[in-house]
């Protein structure tokens, strides 16, 4: 059995760029091994988003965003105006959309999960509550935010920790059905992604 390549990235480690319409930021949290900022199968990102305006668009590529801190915003997606998305609630939408952004109240702080459809399935679910919450994923690639207090993240029993807020756990290259279990001294709050490479 292919033991994983198990990472943690650290919220105070990620670097900021601004966005590729330069109206705002965005930190990033992590990309498919072998990536870049430039050229990615998959990206994790936070953004922060101060004022009403336009996304970056990224042909080819899905969209999975959340609102972080803040109110929420509404957005307008080719024209099509939806509901207002309040805090961890996830929205889905094409990369290469046209997206206006209005702020509820203020500014707010988001976090995207953007890849490429062609060559991935995806889940995005945030986990809150008590813990401890396990579930089983025979995904390749699974990421874990920690938007909340002290995380632990237990491997087919084997336990790392998320210490910190926004920090992420990447388990990569797991071969076969593997057992997550999250655990935490207060009550959950984190980002759970599998991405599953699709088969031609």
């Amino acid at each position: 059995m292919t033991q994983p390549d198990v990472h943690l990235y650290r919220a105070a480690d990620y670097p900021r760029m601004p966005w590729r319409n330069g109206a705002g930021t965005t930190q990033e949290v992590a990309c498919n091994p072998g990536g870049s900022t430039a050229e990615f199968d998959w990206r994790l990102s936070i953004a922060d988003v101060a004022q009403d305006g336009g996304f970056s668009a990224f042909a080819g590529f899905q969209r999975i965003i959340t609102v972080l801190e803040g109110t929420g915003f509404q957005l307008t997606v080719d024209g099509r105006e939806q509901a207002p998305l309040p805090p961890r609630q996830a929205y889905a939408f094409a990369g290469g959309a046209q997206v206006q952004c209005r702020l509820l109240s203020g500014p707010i702080r988001d976090f995207n999960l953007i890849y490429a459809p062609a060559r991935f399935h995806a889940r995005l679910q945030w986990v809150a509550g008590t813990g401890p919450w396990t579930f089983h994923s025979a995904a390749r690639t699974v990421l874990v935010l920690n938007a909340g207090g002290e995380l632990s993240v237990r491997v087919d029993a084997v336990a790392h920790a998320v210490p910190a807020r926004y920090d992420c756990l990447h388990v990569e290259g797991r071969d076969g059905l593997a057992e997550y279990r999250l655990e935490g001294a207060g009550p959950l709050d984190a980002c759970v992604i599998e991405l599953l490479p699709r088969t031609a």
